[in-house]
């Protein structure tokens, strides 16, 4: 990887904030990362825009912040793990001198007063024609149904219980509670989880991600100029993709393999770190099995053994010896898609965590996840420790 570095975060108000569109979130959030990096504006040369599935941020957002004569612009569209590839296509930018500094943003505007969380995104994905339609007309009428279908695939095959995927959003509400943002703070029991309804059997209410409004972004520049500006920066050490093309496909590891396999091993590689060098893990959680499957493909625990190791009792939680999904996830924080784990990071490698700060955080493990297990992001991000990255 090129010497790029993360210079700027910007996160604006999270969750059930009314009255503002996707547009109005991504313009403040890159107003913020700017003024956290010490960079005016009119010094972006550059910026990538995470489009969503709603259709509501795109290059308009340039003319909304005023940006002329920008050198790259351009939407990104990878689903959930599209904040990994922008990063990764940042730093290739500013190595081939195509960008000096670079915005990535993502923002959304879903939730409406009076309108349930459920029909957030009803209208974005309403239109469907030939197999999906057959689907539809069947049942499997959302990601939820087809998620499930997924852990009830590593459930069959691997004896995986619903009380251990529980055991993760339990985790990380105690990591939540931690994090003044997070949306939900509440402590919460296995016998809550288990309590929880069901959305689409065997995930519960407890196993899926929040629904948020809101915005992020994050600026990139060189190492050399990051130095001088105004935050800590955040070395990029490794970044790689992933995309296995199985969604809808009869394929025999659907929901047991997922592109993290791929990814992971070739993001440590260009950063010439192993798993076991890690201090902290920031992984996409539209799910709890989400969170459970990465960490059996990036190798924390044998293949089939993800239940058994995230209920491990001292595993996870903010006492556990794995500092996992430590500002509470899109579970219980927030949910920008993956600029949540993202974010995170950067928090947390450059120590502004406050009462959830992990003592040992010189490089972090950042994922996404997009589609049905169809896309994957790996990022291996460095505090500013002397970390060199592998030619």
């Amino acid at each position: 990887m090129t010497a790029a570095a993360i210079a700027g975060l910007g996160m604006t108000e999270m969750g059930k904030v009314y009255g503002r569109t996707a547009i109005d979130f991504g313009a403040d959030a890159v107003r913020l990362a700017a003024a956290d990096a010490g960079l005016e504006l009119d010094e972006i040369d550059a910026l990538l825009i995470s489009s969503g599935v709603t259709g509501e941020l795109g290059l308009p957002l340039a003319v909304a912040l005023d940006m002329q004569d920008l050198r790259v612009l351009s939407e990104v569209q990878a689903f959930g793990s599209t904040a990994g590839l922008m990063i990764q296509m940042a730093t290739r930018a500013i190595d081939a001198g195509d960008a000096d500094v670079v915005a990535c943003v993502f923002a959304d505007a879903p939730l409406r007063e009076r309108r349930s969380v459920g029909d957030a995104y009803a209208q974005a994905n309403s239109a469907v024609s030939g197999w999906e339609g057959i689907l539809r007309v069947n049942g499997v009428n959302s990601a939820n149904a087809l998620y499930a279908l997924a852990v009830q695939r590593h459930i069959d095959t691997f004896g995986t219980t619903s009380e251990q995927l529980g055991s993760i959003a339990v985790a990380q509400r105690q990591w939540a509670q931690c994090n003044p943002v997070a949306q939900m703070r509440d402590p919460i029991s296995l016998d809550d989880h288990q309590a929880s309804r069901l959305i689409a059997g065997p995930l519960h209410l407890l196993d899926c991600c929040l629904v948020s409004n809101g915005g992020v972004a994050v600026i990139l520049t060189s190492e050399e100029r990051a130095a001088d500006l105004r935050r800590p920066a955040v070395s990029v050490l490794g970044a790689a993709q992933a995309h296995p093309g199985r969604y809808m496909r009869r394929r025999d590891d659907f929901g047991l393999v997922t592109g993290a396999a791929q990814a992971g091993p070739r993001a440590l590689a260009q950063a010439g770190v192993s798993i076991d060098d890690i201090d902290l893990v920031e992984l996409y959680d539209c799910y709890t099995y989400t969170v459970l499957v990465t960490l059996e493909d990036y190798g924390f625990c044998e293949k089939g053994e993800g239940g058994q190791f995230v209920s491990e009792t001292g595993m996870l939680g903010p006492c556990g010896t794995l500092a996992l999904n430590t500002g509470g996830g899109q579970l219980s924080s927030y949910y920008m898609w993956g600029f949540t784990p993202l974010a995170e990071a950067i928090i947390q490698l450059r120590g502004d965590a406050g009462a959830r700060q992990v003592s040992a955080h010189d490089l972090a493990l950042v994922s996404g996840n997009g589609g049905v297990l169809d896309h994957h992001s790996t990022l291996v991000l460095g505090a500013n420790s002397g970390l060199v990255v592998a030619e």
